[in-house]
């Protein structure tokens, strides 16, 4: 039996919801909640992406889109504005670029390539270079904290880790995680339509069924040393391409990426779920 576009469509929501829904229930959250932050994020979607001429959609074709009521399209747009003057910073772009240039720039390593411990005072230098919102020692305290910066005996600084990552219990670890996924749900969205001569985005995936659970282990090793590996390149490659921190930007600019993660799912039979 043929399946219809939007038959395909539900599905695939109902698998894109199934880890999303486990997000929230272990951030303390519930359907409710969802409820309303997917009203929002439908008005939000629907205004600024089906608009004529780059203006953003207006009330009665946002209702239409999204099945709602003008007057709740309305109120949605007010809690938008609202939330884009109080949105929490997202800590994690500074400390990423900080622990990158760590590695990266030539003032901050050794001769033979490897991060340089660094004094306090080279430290403060190097996010005064490469951070330009959060003061140094917030950094510090946050970088010691998670693991990626350790002291040495002699009050000098060494880095641990390339790319900051916050304990997954804490706040700013749901925020890390909310873009992860809207960046992947993002590159979906963007190669679903590709009209007016857009390009695709790169998505691969490498995955096997019935491999040995003994197995796992040793292919999170092999991952985190092979994806640990291109990150880096990936990441020197954009390094050589971005515009100075301290240097005017000219023309348009735009945040380029990619994101790795490990496939790991245990099957369930049937029998198990009665």
């Amino acid at each position: 039996m043929n399946t219809s576009p939007r038959e395909a469509a539900l599905h695939a929501a109902a698998t894109l919801l199934r880890p999303v829904a486990s997000f929230m229930l272990k951030c303390g959250l519930t359907w409710r909640e969802f409820a309303g932050l997917a009203k929002t994020a439908f008005v939000a979607a629907a205004t600024d992406e089906y608009g004529i001429s780059g203006r953003p959609t207006n009330i009665a074709r946002v209702a239409l889109l999204c099945g709602l009521a003008r007057k709740e399209v309305r109120r949605q747009r007010d809690l938008l504005d609202a939330a884009s003057v109080s949105a929490p910073e997202e800590k994690a772009t500074d400390a990423t670029r900080v622990l990158s240039a760590w590695y990266q720039d030539g003032a901050y390593r050794m001769p033979d390539g490897r991060p340089a411990v660094l004094s306090r005072d080279q430290f403060n230098d190097l996010c005064r270079d490469y951070s330009a919102e959060v003061p140094a020692s917030t950094l510090l305290k946050e970088l010691l904290r998670v693991g990626a910066v350790a002291e040495t005996t002699d009050s000098c600084l060494e880095v641990r880790r390339r790319y900051y990552m916050p304990a997954n219990t804490d706040s700013q670890w749901m925020m890390t995680a909310g873009h992860y996924l809207a960046d992947l749900a993002g590159a979906i969205s963007h190669n679903i339509d590709l009209d007016n001569g857009a390009q695709s985005r790169f998505l691969g995936r490498a995955s096997e069924t019935r491999v040995p659970v003994a197995a796992a282990d040793e292919f999170r090793q092999f991952l985190e040393a092979e994806g640990q590996a291109f990150l880096e390149r990936v990441d020197a490659w954009l390094a050589e391409r971005q515009c100075p921190v301290d240097a005017p930007v000219v023309g348009e600019t735009v945040r380029l990426g990619v994101g790795v993660f490990q496939i790991h799912e245990i099957a369930v039979s049937k029998t198990e779920l009665q």
